[in-house]
C-alpha cells in the first residue's frame, strides 16, 4: 500500500551520487562541494562494505526515513544505481541525482573483464585451453572479415567486426598475462601503444617537427621516427613475411623505395611469380594499392560466378555440368542480371 505521507522537498545540499560501476570510488567533481557540506553522508544498499567502510559513509537508512531526514538537514546518498530504492526515492523527492562522467573508452573496461571471468577458473573450458598458436587463424579469419565489411561499406558488420578483433587483442593480451616466464598485461600493451603514437606524433604532443608538413610528410617522417627508434639496420627489417603475396610485394618495394632503390632493379624474368612481383612493386610505387585491387577484381569475379550459376539454374540448368559452351552461353545473361 502506498504511504499517503507527504514527502517534504530536500533542504539545499541534499543529492543522490552515483558512482560508476566501471570506475569504482571515483566521484563526480560536482559532488565534492556538497560532500564537504553534508550533515550526514549514506551509502545505498547497493555498494559494498569495503566501499562504504573507504568512503566513511554510513548505511542509508529506509527510503521513507531518508526522504523525511532530507526535509530537515543536508544529506547524501551515495548509490550505484539511480533504481535503487533509498536513491529512487530521494530523488523522486526532489533531489538532484550527480552521476559520474565515463572517459571514451571506459566500455573496454567491462570487455577486459570479461575476458578475465571465462580465462579464469570457473569460466569457460574452450577459452582456458587456447593458447597465442591456437588463436592465430582466428586473428586472420577476423582480421578479412573486418576487411570485408569495410569493403562492402556495412556499417553494423564493421562495427561486429571490429568488436571481434578487439577480441583477439585482449584474448592474446590475457593469455601473455598468465605466462610465468614473461608475464604483461593489457594495460602494458596501452602504454606501450600511447607511447609509440606520442613518439611518432612530435608535430602533434611536441613542440612541432619541421619535417611535417603534410600526410606525405607524416607518413615518411613516421617511418623514419621508427628506424631510428628500432635500430634497424635494413630497410626491410620489420616487414612481415607471412602477410599475403601481393601485398608483401608492394610492401617490399615501397620500403625499398624509400631507401633510394631504382626501379630498374625490381625482378627480372617471364616466370609467373617475377612478372606478378614486378606488376605488384609498380602499382604500389604508383600510389594504387595492388592487394586490394586485386581482391577487388576477384570478388567481382566471384560475384559474377554466383550470377551466372543462379541464371542457369533459373534456366533448368545445372552449372556443375554445363561444361564450358554452357558456361559462355550464360556468362553474358549473368553480367547483365
Amino acid at each position: 500500500m502506498q504511504d499517503p505521507t507527504p514527502r517534504p522537498v530536500p533542504v539545499a545540499g541534499c543529492a543522490v551520487v552515483l558512482l560508476s560501476d566501471r570506475l569504482g570510488a571515483v566521484l563526480p567533481a560536482a559532488a565534492l562541494p556538497l560532500l564537504r557540506t553534508a550533515e550526514a553522508v549514506y551509502a545505498a544498499a547497493d555498494l559494498d562494505d569495503a566501499l562504504r567502510a573507504a568512503m566513511g559513509a554510513h548505511p542509508a537508512p529506509s527510503p521513507s526515513a531518508l526522504v523525511l531526514e532530507a526535509g530537515e538537514r543536508a544529506v547524501v546518498l551515495v548509490a550505484a544505481d539511480a533504481g535503487e530504492p533509498a536513491a529512487a526515492a530521494l530523488h523522486a523527492a526532489g533531489a538532484p541525482v550527480l552521476g559520474t562522467p565515463e572517459p571514451g573508452g571506459a566500455a573496454l573496461l567491462d570487455a577486459v573483464a570479461v575476458m578475465d571471468r571465462l580465462r579464469s577458473p570457473g569460466g569457460c573450458p574452450w577459452d582456458a585451453e587456447q593458447t597465442h598458436d591456437s588463436l592465430r587463424q582466428y586473428l586472420i579469419e577476423e582480421t578479412y572479415e573486418l576487411l570485408e565489411a569495410i569493403e562492402d561499406g556495412d556499417r553494423a558488420a564493421l562495427r561486429e567486426e571490429l568488436g571481434d578483433v578487439l577480441l583477439q587483442v585482449l584474448f592474446h593480451a590475457r593469455i601473455a598475462a598468465e605466462d610465468p616466464a614473461d608475464p604483461f598485461s593489457v594495460d602494458e600493451v596501452a602504454r606501450d601503444l600511447v607511447a609509440k603514437l606520442v613518439g611518432r606524433h612530435p608535430h602533434v604532443f611536441a613542440d612541432g617537427d619541421p619535417h611535417v608538413h603534410d600526410a606525405t610528410s607524416q607518413q615518411h617522417r613516421w617511418e623514419e621516427l621508427k628506424q631510428a627508434e628500432k635500430r634497424r639496420e635494413s630497410a626491410l627489417d620489420g616487414v612481415a613475411t607471412g602477410q599475403p603475396a601481393v601485398a608483401l610485394a608492394a610492401k617490399l618495394a615501397q620500403r625499398t623505395a624509400r631507401a633510394g632503390f631504382p626501379a630498374d632493379l625490381l625482378p627480372e624474368g617471364e616466370s609467373a611469380g617475377e612478372l606478378l612481383f614486378v606488376v605488384a612493386a609498380l602499382a604500389k610505387l604508383a600510389g594504387e594499392d595492388p592487394e586490394g585491387e586485386l581482391r577487388a577484381v576477384a570478388r567481382g569475379f566471384a560475384e559474377r560466378v554466383r550470377d551466372t550459376e543462379r541464371v542457369a539454374r533459373a534456366a533448368g540448368v545445372d552449372p556443375a555440368t554445363m561444361g564450358p559452351a554452357g558456361w559462355r552461353r550464360f556468362w553474358a545473361v549473368g553480367a547483365r542480371s
